[in-house]
């Protein structure tokens, strides 16, 4: 058996049992319990680190006797822009474990990662100031590639491309993902811990038009994990803000066929192919596009079966005030819901390659490319911070036990 290095196998130990799953290269409430609930564990840094910081393990003990769904870790990956790499949680008949797809080697492996794109190969990468694709005129070395936003020239990495000869090279994922977290404070809750960062990301090592201070929050209890990122101009001019999140959600039962699907959308935003992802500027009905087959609109969701998905739901219904993505997994007998609370949450991206035991659900404020020329002039999603104005993402996710 080949050896790891030291932090690969901590991950490996904070993330429970690993799951048997392929290499990706890159693109209701738990009910009440009677027992009282015990003191929540400390939080755990790692001794090793990534990113050059301590990884972050918040825990918390079960408060029942096994029979029903809660949270019991999140890790947070501080050297990587806060990075909520892998949670577990105890699933009735099957214990504790990991509910992210990882890779067990993504951060001392592979291709270089100048610009962090390993972050967005497993776990739950944030992105900031931008989800998702940007294109542009590529510069003559390749590295960099040029945009527009409201007349003004914005230069970004192109840090990707599809596989295909002569795809084009693109920017995409924001600007955070080898950012490092600051002013990290751990606080023990009456359910578990919450932990809170700073990322001081000034005008993002040039590439954007003022100045941003990011603020995370990440509270792990038993019923939910809550993540809020505000990002505040901290600048003396406007400048575009998008906000989104990249988790790899596992599929337990590793039968990806039965595992159902819920977004709750009206529209599907076109794309030139599956290879760039590019959008062209169309929205499309999702009950009638080809069938319906893009419809995962049905209350219990639609089954994955061997579909392909990298694409991008808009027109969202909200219950509660909340855009509400489900996956469930009848076979393991788990659901997770996936609550999109900020009102800024315009579109949710969906990547689920047939091949793989995951589906990344991206709930995110913007369509791809969003300051493209395709769009013809239409609000895609980008929230304009005059200086001193913020804005907050919101994400929740909770356990569900789907009927049988």
């Amino acid at each position: 058996m080949p050896k790891h290095p030291a932090s690969t196998l901590f991950i490996h130990s904070i993330a429970g049992a690993s799951l048997a799953l392929g290499l990706f290269t890159v693109g209701c409430k738990s009910p009440a319990t009677e027992a009282p609930a015990p003191a929540a564990q400390p939080a755990a840094p790692a001794g090793e680190k990534i990113g050059g910081s301590d990884v972050i393990k918040l825990q918390r003990k079960a408060t029942g006797d096994g029979s029903k769904a809660e949270f019991l870790s999140a890790t947070i990956l501080p050297g990587r822009g806060m990075n909520l790499f892998q949670i577990t949680a105890n699933i009735p008949g099957k214990g504790e474990i990991p509910l992210f797809f990882d890779l067990p080697d993504q951060f001392t492996t592979g291709a270089d990662d100048s610009v962090g794109n390993r972050s967005f190969a497993g776990g739950g990468a944030f992105l900031v100031p931008y989800p998702n694709r940007i294109r542009g005129k590529l510069s003559p070395d390749g590295k960099t590639l040029t945009t527009e936003w409201h007349g003004k020239t914005l230069t970004l990495p192109a840090n990707f491309s599809g596989k295909k000869d002569g795809a084009e090279i693109h920017s995409i994922h924001g600007l955070i993902l080898k950012s490092q977290a600051e002013s990290l404070n751990t606080e023990t809750t009456a359910d578990g811990q919450t932990q809170t960062g700073v990322i001081h990301a000034g005008d993002f090592g040039g590439r954007w038009f003022s100045k941003t201070d990011l603020t995370f929050t990440i509270a792990l209890t038993g019923g939910a994990i809550d993540t809020t990122i505000t990002a505040k101009n901290v600048g003396d001019e406007p400048e575009p803000m998008g906000i989104g999140w990249h988790p790899y959600f596992a599929i337990p039962s590793g039968d990806r066929t039965q595992a159902r699907l819920h977004v709750p959308a009206d529209k599907l935003a076109l794309v030139n192919n599956y290879d760039d992802v590019f959008p062209t500027g169309k929205l499309v009905p999702v009950k009638t596009y080809q069938g319906g087959k893009y419809d995962y609109n049905a209350p219990t969701g639609k089954p994955l079966a061997t579909d392909f998905l990298d694409d991008n739901f808009s027109t969202l219904k909200r219950t509660g005030g909340n855009v509400d993505v489900q996956l469930t997994d009848p076979a393991a007998g788990y659901g997770i819901h996936i609550l999109g609370i900020s009102p800024q949450i315009k579109t949710v991206q969906v990547y689920a390659p047939p091949a793989k035991q995951f589906t990344a659900i991206e709930e995110q404020f913007n369509f791809g490319d969003p300051f493209g020329k395709e769009w013809h002039g239409m609000d895609t999603g980008m929230v304009t911070l005059k200086p001193g104005e913020s804005v907050s993402w919101h994400v929740r996710l909770e356990l569900f036990t789907p009927a049988k």
